[in-house]
C-alpha cells in the first residue's frame, strides 16, 4: 500500500512517532511501555519502523499467514506443533499417492 506507515493516511504512526494530536486515538498500553517519557516512547516507536523488510521476508510472512502456519525455525515450529497439536509446516500439495500392489499374472 505504502512504503512507510507514516505515509498511510489512516495510520496512527504520526500520533505515536511525532505526537500529532488525533482525538480518536488513545495510547495503547504496549506503546506506553516503550519508555518513561513521551520523547523516549516516540524514539522507540520510530525505531520499530527504521529497517525496511525485504520482499522475500514479506512473501514468507504472507504465505505463512495465508496457510495459517507458524513462521520461524524448525525447532520453534516443532515446539508449537507439540503444544497446539496442529500442523505448523506446509505439507505436500495434492492427495496422498496410492501405491499399487504387485500382482503376478500367469499366461496360460
Amino acid at each position: 500500500m505504502v512504503d512507510h506507515p507514516g505515509d498511510y493516511r489512516w495510520s496512527s504512526y504520526q500520533a505515536n512517532a511525532h505526537s500529532e494530536n488525533i482525538e480518536l486515538l488513545k495510547q495503547h498500553p504496549i506503546y506506553r511501555n516503550l519508555g518513561q517519557t513521551k520523547q523516549e516512547r516516540q524514539h522507540q516507536y520510530r525505531e520499530l519502523f527504521r529497517h525496511h523488510i525485504d520482499a522475500e521476508s514479506v512473501h514468507q510472512i504472507r504465505k505463512t499467514l495465508n496457510h495459517e502456519l507458524v513462521l520461524g525455525r524448525s525447532y520453534f515450529k516443532d515446539t508449537i506443533q507439540e503444544i497446539s497439536q496442529r500442523d505448523t509446516k506446509l505439507g505436500n500439495p495434492g492427495r496422498p499417492k496410492v501405491e499399487e500392489q504387485q500382482v503376478e499374472y500367469w499366461v496360460i
